[in-house]
């Protein structure tokens, strides 16, 4: 086992080449097959050939056996912890899958009968786990190991043979994603086939064609990048050459690299004025936060950036490319000053996938075109420009080119885009631009030269590599190349004077060539000096040669102070500050005033200090002294001056002794020591003042809070009555019953509860955001929620009770789309969570007529059949109570039932299905039921049962039915009803004439040798009665129930003899539980 640094990755640098620890795994005998790694536990995972499983950790810098587990039945395929690091899954080549916590207890184990698993992924929420087969398949569970789904893979379409699975990775978006709902599910084949979803049920997912042998996959720390690893057959070798790819989120190719070299991926930022600008993702934030850092008074401005492309900086400005619309595709250059305040969007319909900007002008291009803007700033504009603003923004100041065509510069770009979205054989893959030019790079290697402002084309470069980096230097004489191996290179543009170093002429290289290079940059004020990263090093050239790297520390600094200083510091001292005002007045500087101005302060001598403090012209010392004049106490100006000395303690320690506990509050207030001012308030004798205790409270629960630390926060925040803070401390602790206590607390109409409402639904918790949007006086967000979180049961309800009427319009829009979309069974789940179970139910019989009528499955058709009568009870009892809350009033119980009876008639009148809901279930149950006793040996049984089925032909057809009586009756020897039912397949229309010649023929060889004799038998005469007087029928054997006593099921009021019932824990039936 190797490690590598850490620190380099933090810092964002390359990785080093050394190699800090090794050590060898002793716990294994075998092969080390499978590892992974805890990120929040910092802990390893490995897995050998003999199914050895050993979880290590870290321990004062070697890594310790922390936990053992060997089932010595299998191997282990995968191991994939979950997103907070509590939970592993561990799949077994046989099948087996045993979910852990991180601490080793087993948290459920389960055996996947005929299935070889080789790969398992988490969900991000921990809620999914997605198991790949050895077939190639991805099987969906949830988190307790139940079946859901089968992926559906899209990147194996129209291909045959066998494909085994590479990878799977789903990145978890513990920092964030690059974009709202972006791709993070990846899934790749041995084929090069790979799809990335943005969920497990993503009907578009992303497909890619590596067109390499993969082996493994992965995402980068941030979700922004996908490499695929794998072996790809060289055309001139014989043996496989190693090939990484690296893809975006999007399947766009970034990099192709078949030999290892260090890259490092280019950040979001820039620097403008003083000012850092950077951006990075949150998970807790879907867009990307952007920081303007100003490093000279260090403070921070932060601005919030959906779909942030780049970041772009000049001067005192800078550019944000962002995406307009995720619908639309539009895309918005946004002019911001060094504190992020927008001063200028502008709106262009190309992709600005490359973007430079100039004193003047701000450059965007796409693959096939690219923008020129020239951006104004009114606080740089003269009287006169803002007299020409106007006429120059119809003149030009917005214009695009083709990079195909040539131009003279006069007027030749307009702001139209129809050629801009025209193909071109050669792409643009980088831009870069000075004052004076412009400069295109080209896939193929051409640099583009162009003027500006004119935007003319002036020359062409050809180089014999692509470029992925361009730079000018201050005063565009040469351009700085980085292409896609890492290896930087210079080119003269400008002809220089001879220097007797044999420089090339105008567009020759020079000779520099360096390799491993990720990041260069010039100096704004030297030609000749750049700055580059090779690796993990900086390096400093000056005209070619690199400057010999310095390794500075404070010793080398040393402060010498001059004679007048030295002096008068000794007058001081000595003599007195009279005579060493004498002395400075002869020597003046502000330096020595300075110092003699502390001395008369440390004396108290006002007057003195006054004066010094003048002639070095510090107004602030000059207010201190007036403040210290008007106060009477010697001991509260010196306190004072201790305080303006720096010197806190010995001033606090002062104003305690005068017993001034309020001055020395204000004081640790003053340096924002919040924790010495909640001591001052608790230690000091009467009552403290209850707003400066919250003040206080509240101040420490910002400062944990800052530091993320939030427990701590909220215990200040409690005492603090810091709603607002305790609420975002409770979120981000994601202590959700802390929040529904807060609301709890909170008063009606509270401006915190809409925030916290919105926090519930962040996280699915609909019943606890709808208590907290009623509250605050919103129904109509409470049932927006309701729909949102897919709970139309509860939205329907909120619409009855807040009498809101578009809920039923709404609900019926989101049906017809699923209908047309054909998700009959979504729209049924749809209309029974609101309650709607007429509509469910009209929905689950269609469902289940059409599959009866394939004659293929028909248990599958009885339990369709169950659902949908089901769901017409639920329909029955909605009903009957409604019209009993009707009559309540009125206390009246025979107006409730005849009222409920009257609303069962409608319904039975308007769908047949409604009249008796049991019938199709009826028919089918019976029709498996006789076939299980024939087939058992139970004939006369059979014979029983399948006489019923003559009830149903209006579900099973009649062929059947009697196909079925007539075997069943022929089995028990029955000839009587099996004539019968010969009779009645031989007049049945349906017939085609073969069938019934067939039919003929094989009644005429059975009754040639069986006469159809009437067998009297008293059972069977009890089924084959007619009528209203038919007796009840047993569901569980067929046969009529001739006893007074009997069971009869509570949901479908089907019949089961006594004797049967303690066969059977359910209903045969329905499959309720038997009570």
């Amino acid at each position: 086992m190797q490690t590598g640094k850490y620190e380099a990755k933090i810092k964002g640098l390359a990785a080093p080449n050394n190699i800090s620890v090794t050590q060898t795994l002793e716990g294994h005998s075998g092969f080390v097959q499978v590892v992974t790694w805890n990120e929040q536990y910092q802990k390893l995972t490995t897995s050998d050939q003999n199914g050895l499983i050993i979880v290590w950790m870290m321990y004062r810098g070697s890594w310790y056996e922390e936990m053992i587990n060997n089932r010595n039945k299998s191997v282990v395929r995968s191991m994939s912890w979950n997103a907070d690091g509590q939970k592993i899954c561990i799949v077994y080549e046989d099948g087996a899958v045993i979910v852990g916590s991180v601490d080793g207890n087993r948290i459920w184990g389960k055996d996947l009968k005929g299935t070889h698993l080789c790969h398992v992924a988490w969900s991000s929420n921990s809620k999914i786990l997605l198991f790949g087969m050895a077939n190639g398949e991805i099987h969906i569970y949830d988190n307790q190991g139940n079946f859901i789904v089968k992926m559906r893979l899209s990147c194996l379409v129209n291909l045959t043979g066998t494909f085994s699975i590479a990878g799977i990775h789903w990145y978890h978006g513990t920092q964030g994603y690059i974009e709202p709902n972006c791709p993070c599910l990846a899934v790749c084949y041995d084929n090069g086939r790979c799809q990335i979803m943005r969920d497990e049920n993503d009907y578009n997912p992303v497909l890619i064609d590596a067109g390499i042998n993969v082996v493994c996959i992965q995402w980068n720390s941030n979700g922004s990048i996908l490499a695929l690893a794998g072996s790809l057959k060289a055309a001139s070798q014989d043996k496989d050459i190693n090939v990484v790819q690296f893809y975006t989120p999007f399947g766009e190719l970034k990099i192709i690299s078949d030999w290892f070299y260090e890259h490092c991926l280019s950040w979001q930022w820039g620097y403008c004025s003083n000012t850092v600008v950077y951006a990075y993702t949150r998970a807790e934030r879907p867009e990307c936060c952007v920081v303007f850092w100003d490093t000279k008074n260090n403070e921070k401005y932060v601005k919030y950036v959906k779909s942030l492309i780049s970041i772009t900086t000049y001067g005192d400005f800078c550019v944000l490319a962002t995406k307009a619309d995720e619908n639309q595709p539009q895309y918005v250059l946004v002019l911001c000053n060094s504190i992020g305040t927008p001063l200028d969007p502008k709106y262009i319909d190309i992709e600005p996938l490359f973007v430079t900007m100039t004193r003047t002008h701000v450059i965007a291009a796409s693959k096939v075109a690219f923008y020129v803007w020239q951006y104004r700033v009114a606080k740089k504009l003269t009287a006169m420009e803002i007299n020409q603003l106007a006429r120059t923004r119809k003149e030009g100041r917005e214009r695009i080119y083709h990079i195909d065509d040539t131009f003279s510069g006069s007027g030749d770009g307009h702001l139209d885009y129809s050629r801009a979205f025209e193909g071109t054989r050669d792409p643009i893959c980088a831009i870069t631009a000075s004052d004076k030019i412009l400069l295109v790079g080209r896939e193929s290697g051409t640099i583009q030269r162009y003027s500006l402002p004119s935007v003319a084309v002036v020359q062409s470069y050809t180089l014999d590599h692509r470029a992925y980096q361009l730079s000018l230097n201050c005063n565009s004489s040469r351009l700085a190349i980085i292409d896609l191996s890492g290896v930087l290179t210079l080119l003269e543009l400008d002809a220089r004077a001879a220097d007797g170093a044999g420089q090339p002429g105008p567009g020759g290289q020079l000779k520099l060539e360096r390799k491993d290079v990720w990041d260069m940059k010039w100096a704004r004020d030297n030609p000749d000096l750049f700055a580059m990263m090779e690796k993990t090093r900086m390096y400093v050239f000056r005209n070619l040669d690199p400057e010999n790297p310095e390794h500075p520390n404070k010793d080398y600094i040393i402060n010498f102070e001059i004679r007048s200083l030295r002096d008068s510091r000794a007058l001081i001292e000595k003599v007195g500050i009279e005579e060493s005002s004498q002395f400075i007045e002869d020597n003046p500087h502000p330096r020595l005033w300075r110092l003699l101005a502390k001395a008369a302060l440390q004396k108290l001598d006002l007057q003195m200090a006054e004066q010094a403090f003048v002639r070095c012209k510090d107004y602030q010392g000059i207010k201190f002294v007036k403040r210290l004049g008007n106060l009477q106490s010697e001991s509260m100006k010196q306190a004072e001056v201790a305080a303006y000395f720096s010197r806190f303690e010995e001033a606090e320690r002062m104003y305690l002794d005068m017993d001034r506990r309020d001055l020395a509050i204000g004081l640790r207030i003053k340096l924002g020591d919040w924790f010495r001012v909640l001591q001052l308030l608790k230690t000091g004798s009467g009552d403290s003042d209850d707003a400066l205790l919250e003040q206080a409270h509240n101040a420490i629960g910002d400062y944990f809070a800052d530091r993320q630390k939030w427990l701590n926060a909220v215990q200040y925040y409690v005492q603090g009555q810091n709603q607002e803070r305790l609420a975002e401390c409770y979120y981000m602790l994601e202590d959700y019953q802390g929040l529904e206590n807060l609301v709890s607390s909170l008063p009606e109409n509270h401006k915190l509860l809409p925030d916290i409402a919105y926090m519930f639904v962040r996280v699915g918790m609909c019943e606890q955001a709808v208590s907290a949007f009623l509250k605050c006086n919103r129904p109509k967000d409470a049932v927006d929620t309701c729909v949102h979180l897919n709970q139309w049961n509860k939205a329907v309800e909120l619409a009855k009770n807040h009498n809101m009427k578009e809920i039923g319009s709404l609900l019926a829009r989101y049906a017809s789309h699923l209908l047309e979309k054909n998700k009959i069974l979504d729209a049924i789940e749809l209309y029974r969570k609101a309650n709607y179970f007429f509509e469910a139910a009209k929905l689950m019989f269609k469902i289940a007529d059409e599959e009866s009528k394939k004659r293929t499955k028909p248990l599958r058709v009885k339990k369709l059949y169950v659902l949908s009568a089901l769901l017409m009870e639920q329909c029955h009892e909605q009903r009957q109570n409604a019209q009993r809350g009707k009559v309540k009033e009125k206390s009246s119980e025979s107006a409730s039932a005849l009222a409920g009876l009257l609303e069962e008639d409608v319904l039975s009148s308007t769908n047949r299905f409604a009249d008796n809901a049991w019938r199709g279930a009826e028919a089918y149950h019976f029709f498996i039921l006789a076939q299980k006793q024939l087939y058992k040996g139970y004939s006369d049984a059979a014979l029983k049962t399948a006489l019923h089925l003559r009830d149903y032909e209006d579900i099973i057809p009649a062929v059947e039915i009697y196909s079925l009586l007539a075997l069943c009756a022929c089995a028990n020897r029955a000839f009587d009803t099996c004539s019968k039912a010969f009779v009645k397949l031989e007049s049945l229309e349906t017939l085609k004439p073969e069938q019934r010649q067939q039919y003929e023929e094989l009644a005429l060889e059975i009754f040639t040798r069986y006469r159809p004799k009437y067998n009297k038998t008293p059972d069977l005469d009890d089924v084959l009665e007619s009528g209203d007087g038919k007796l009840p029928v047993c569901v569980a054997t067929g046969a009529p129930i001739l006893e007074y006593q009997f069971w009869m099921c509570n949901v479908c009021k089907h019949c089961m003899k006594a004797k049967e019932v303690g066969h059977y824990n359910a209903c045969p039936l329905c499959h309720s539980t038997v009570s």
